[in-house]
């Protein structure tokens, strides 16, 4: 085997001017990246590569001539295939190989870490975009890490050592995250400083919106017109924040002297803004104007809608707002189409709960039933269901509170309990529109339940959800809510409880193992699979923001309806009992379930844990 090849050392001799495609072409041929071959083909094509740069950014005339392209960028426009298979050379990989060459350490600068206030107080936007650099952090030895996109720019380290009077920690990073972290930090910086002084100065004054159109078109993130108006463009940034960084659920709290800003990601909360006091309310006007929620109520809970737009495709904003000691609370939630109307391939399924679970649906009539706790993913899985029956001879209609996604497949019902049109009364006059697929968002009361049951008796395949913490206990829910046992027997397709595991990143998966103490916590064996286990768990990395996890995967109790399980209901068997009839049909636990994808490698020991409870 070939011994490691060090990659070229960077001199300390060496100048700004030093950071050129030959160095870079040097360093990937050192480190086995490109071959001499390519290298010698991108060399010779350098030219053709910066214009195409300028196109894709869609930087053209003066603005063309005063980008300078990097070398990286070079680099990156050629799409080089690695050599693992794992996708191409993308700017993050080669800022990584080439900051191992350059001497200084890389970093990917993660958009919910940024110092707002260091960064602005530190340098000026012009200062930041002509230089391509931003303050990232004080360190604990009074050090100012700084994010450059010139690894030998010396005189530039040495310019802010001046300006800020601070020793200089450079490190290494994309231009694309430089620039991008500069237009979010100042461009949102200076958004909340001059809706701060609007609003401490003008406190009687509230924001003036002349945008009342449904459709809310989010700003660029070019820079600023002096004539917009800023807390419209703090709230466009907070948005468009949210969809970059993947985020479910945007927080807007108050508190006493300020206000925290939080997105959910992949179901955990991280802090993102702190934002001034004075900010809050006018922030908060802006959100309920959009979503037609009265702003001048602010005693009581309100709902309402937001449809925006994102890359060509329109994204739902359910918005909820609760009065609290230091104001009204906000929270987003985002509904992006390709997120909750997915096939059902992409659910998370395993080949055979795949299979049981399009056996359900493929039925003519009867109930099927999804359970688990809010964020647990049940309306993806119903609305993903709801898309492979639809068609032009499938009549699908569906009843919420509220309407979570708009689909243009479905009849969808949004109950109103003000005009007396709750979940009950909405699904008797569903019967008579001739549905053959009923979805009911919830099954909250005795009423609902029985029609329910009578839907799934006389010939309609009808959905629903109940908030139980394993599929079993949906019967005795229903039970609970007055449905005969011997209707549920009949009635029955199948339960199936769920939850969310964060996925473990792929970029930084390692090969760990577990204690003696760790598989007795589990509680469950781990399952011998036709590839063998592989457990791991992710390490932390950049494209991560260091959590180890990217992404969530479903985990599913299937109990399939049988005839020993379907004896048990209609005698009135304990939970116990039912249980055992359905692990006898096959059914595996929630922490079995969650077990297994710990073993194909897709989840983490400490996710399961978290997750699932020992049945």
């Amino acid at each position: 085997m070939p011994a490691p090849v060090t990659p070229p050392a960077a001199p300390p001799s060496r100048s700004r001017t030093d950071f050129s495609l030959a160095f870079v072409l040097e360093a990937l041929v050192s480190q086995r990246v490109l071959t001499a071959d390519q290298a010698q083909n991108i060399a010779t094509r350098e030219a053709a590569a910066r214009a195409r740069v300028l196109k894709n950014k869609g930087i053209v005339g003066t603005d063309a001539a005063r980008y300078e392209v990097s070398p990286v960028e070079i680099v990156t426009a050629f799409q080089v295939p690695l050599a693992d298979g794992r996708g191409v050379l993308d700017e993050d990989r080669v800022t990584e190989l080439v900051a191992r060459a350059s001497g200084l350490p890389y970093k990917k600068i993660d958009p919910l870490k940024l110092d707002m206030a260091l960064a602005t107080r530190t340098v000026s936007r012009p200062f930041a975009q002509k230089h391509v650099l931003l303050p990232l952090e004080k360190a604990q030895d009074g050090r100012l890490v700084v994010a450059v996109a010139n690894p030998f720019d010396k005189e530039l380290f040495e310019s802010i050592h001046v300006l800020t009077g601070m020793p200089i920690e450079p490190v290494f990073s994309s231009k694309t995250d430089i620039l991008k972290a500069i237009a979010d930090v100042y461009g949102f910086k200076r958004t909340l400083a001059k809706a701060a002084d609007d609003f401490t100065n003008n406190s009687h004054n509230s924001p003036q919106v002349s945008n009342f159109e449904q459709l809310v078109t989010l700003s660029g993130r070019q820079e600023l017109d002096a004539a917009d108006q800023p807390v419209v463009q703090a709230v466009d940034y907070m948005l468009r924040y949210a969809f970059d960084n993947r985020a479910s659920d945007i927080h807007i709290e108050p508190k006493r002297n300020t206000s925290l800003v939080r997105l959910r990601i992949d179901g955990v909360l991280h802090p993102v803004y702190t934002l001034p006091a004075g900010v809050h309310p006018p922030i908060v006007s802006r959100v309920k104007t959009l979503a037609r929620i009265d702003i001048s109520e602010k005693r009581k809970p309100q709902d309402g809608r937001i449809k925006t737009e994102r890359d060509g495709r329109e994204v739902e904003l359910r918005v909820s707002t609760l009065p609290t000691a230091f104001g009204e609370k906000v929270v987003i939630r985002v509904f992006d189409p390709e997120t909750l109307v997915q096939d059902i391939a992409q659910l998370g399924f395993d080949p055979d709960e795949k299979r049981v679970f399009e056996s359900w649906i493929d039925q003519p009539h009867g109930i099927i039933l999804v359970t688990g706790p809010t964020g647990s993913g049940k309306t993806t899985t119903l609305y993903s269901a709801l898309k492979a029956v639809a068609g032009p001879d499938v009549n699908v209609v569906t009843i919420e509170d509220p309407i979570e996604m708009v689909w243009d497949g479905f009849n969808q019902v949004q109950v109103q309990p003000k005009v007396g049109l709750d979940f009950a009364n909405a699904l008797r006059s569903i019967l008579r529109q001739d549905p053959d697929v009923i979805m009911v968002g919830e099954i909250r009361d005795a009423e609902t339940a029985e029609n329910a049951v009578q839907a799934a008796l006389t010939g309609h395949l009808v959905l629903s959800t109940l908030h139980t913490n394993d599929a079993i206990g949906a019967v005795a829910r229903l039970k609970d809510l007055g449905v005969p046992p011997f209707l549920l027997a009949q009635s029955l397709i199948g339960m199936m409880a769920q939850r969310l595991l964060r996925r473990v990143c792929p970029h930084c998966a390692q090969p760990t193992t577990l204690t003696p103490d760790e598989l007795t916590l589990l509680g469950a064996p781990i399952p011998l699979l036709p590839g063998g286990v592989n457990i791991v768990k992710g390490a932390g990395c950049p494209r991560c923001r260091g959590t180890g996890y990217w992404g969530r995967t479903g985990a599913f109790e299937i109990v399939n309806l049988n005839n020993d399980l379907r004896e048990q209901i209609s005698r009135g068997g304990n939970h116990q009992q039912m249980l055992d009839a359905a692990r006898r049909g096959g059914t595996r636990t929630l922490r079995e379930a969650a077990v297994r994808k710990l073993a194909m490698g897709l989840t983490s020991f400490d996710e399961v844990v978290r997750m699932t409870s020992v049945s």
